[in-house]
């Protein structure tokens, strides 16, 4: 479930993604989303959010509950980003 090639609708977002927004950062792409009631936004490669949201899509989530959860399981001292690269890595190591 690709994201970054998803159509983009008349107001530039994707569709199909919840309440993230994307904006691409010197090729990296952003995205912002509503976590424990403020908003931060993540940057990462394409190919990490693809990653992200084909585990969203197996676990019947949305990339938004994904991020959510992953962001109130890390540790204080790892950001949110390095936590959902680990994440997309992991998910990569234990497919054969």
């Amino acid at each position: 479930l690709p994201t970054h090639n998803l159509p983009e609708n008349r107001s530039g977002r994707r569709e199909g993604l919840d309440d993230e927004k994307e904006s691409r950062v010197s090729g990296l792409i952003k995205r912002s989303f509503s976590l424990a009631g403020h908003r931060t936004s993540v940057a990462l490669e394409a190919e990490f959010w693809d990653t992200l949201a084909g585990i969203a899509a197996r676990e019947g989530q949305t990339l938004s509950a994904l991020v959510a959860a992953t962001d109130a399981a890390r540790a204080a001292e790892r950001p949110l980003a390095s936590a959902l690269r680990v994440l997309a890595l992991l998910d990569v190591k234990k497919t054969p």
